[in-house]
């Protein structure tokens, strides 16, 4: 790591410790150089990968723009958005794998959106399962309408699956 004041290369750690509940590792370091102090920052790198096979880093506002298409007229407001988009992150980080399938990404938005806004969740699954049909609609709302009167299970997202035939 080199010293931002003095551009040496050698500095040793002095203090290490976890932030963010362990998603990154903050390091006081001592230049061996000029002997001033700074911090540097370690955060693990999530990688997405696309259906093309390229390879992109996970991106919070991606998450974002996404679902303020499906999220427009609705009383949903910015503060909502990303909250969702954290909640997407940290379940995908959950995983514990440095790249993941974009399907994933999509699957990991379905549930928090679901709960944050039905007719937000009809239009983005209508694009991200690619509802062909009014019977693919209609199927959707009958599972979001036993979802909300059951308590909230998600079958869209608890089976581990999804209906890919549609």
């Amino acid at each position: 790591m080199r010293c931002p004041f003095c551009r040496n290369a050698d500095s040793r750690v002095v203090d290490s410790r976890e932030v963010d509940d362990g998603q990154a590792i903050r390091r006081r370091r001592s230049c061996s150089g000029c002997g001033r102090r700074f911090t540097t920052s370690e955060t693990m790198v999530l990688a997405v990968v696309k259906r093309s096979g390229v390879t992109e880093q996970f991106s919070r506002e991606k998450v974002v723009r996404g679902v303020r298409r499906a999220c427009q007229g609705r009383p949903v407001n910015d503060d909502d958005l990303q909250q969702l988009a954290h909640r997407v992150e940290e379940s995908i980080r959950s995983a514990g794998l440095a790249e993941i399938p974009s399907h994933e990404v999509g699957l990991a938005i379905l549930g928090p959106l679901r709960e944050l806004d039905g007719v937000a969740y009809l239009r983005f699954a209508s694009v991200y399962r690619a509802f062909t049909s009014i019977e693919d609609f209609e199927k959707e709302i009958a599972d979001l309408r036993a979802a909300m009167t059951t308590g909230g299970a998600n079958p869209a997202t608890d089976s581990g699956t999804s209906d890919d035939s549609r």
